[in-house]
């Protein structure tokens, strides 16, 4: 049985573990004809200080943009076609909302084949929002997935 992928979905947060998942997410469309969505989770320090107004969000989301015009460069640069869209990974009015159900929930809105998404670091910083959203999307993802 052959795999078919029309869609790669890949979670970043703006950290080097997410760009190394990028690469590799760009690789899979490529060999297999496919598209690319990167989805930037923002995490609860952030989406806390957006609620409250602590932070200006067109600060948060030139942040995002510029990082998504990376993303935007180097799958641009292998021929592959991306999209992108930001979430929140946190939410203060729902418990079920976290990064992992986050992602899961974006795969199924966008159709994903397949999932490459940055595993957890060794050591990192506290503010990284994927961390522990591998091991989850290991576990309940109907898709494929790649954890780099």
């Amino acid at each position: 049985m052959s795999l078919t992928v029309e869609r790669v979905l890949v979670p970043v947060d703006g950290s080097d573990e997410s760009l190394t998942a990028v690469e590799y997410a760009v690789a899979v469309a490529e060999r297999y004809d496919a598209q690319v969505h990167a989805v930037y989770v923002l995490g609860e320090e952030v989406v806390r200080a957006i609620e409250e107004e602590m932070v200006d969000q067109s600060e948060i989301a030139e942040d995002t943009e510029a990082f998504t015009d990376t993303v935007r460069d180097l799958a641009h640069a292998e021929g592959v076609e991306v999209s992108s869209s930001i979430a929140y990974g946190f939410s203060t009015k729902r418990k079920t909302t976290h990064p992992g159900s986050v992602i899961l929930d974006t795969a199924e809105d966008i159709d994903a084949d397949f999932i490459v998404i940055p595993r957890e670091p060794l050591t990192g910083e506290p503010g990284e929002v994927l961390e522990k959203a591998a091991e989850y999307v290991l576990l309940y993802a109907s898709q494929p997935v790649l954890s780099v």
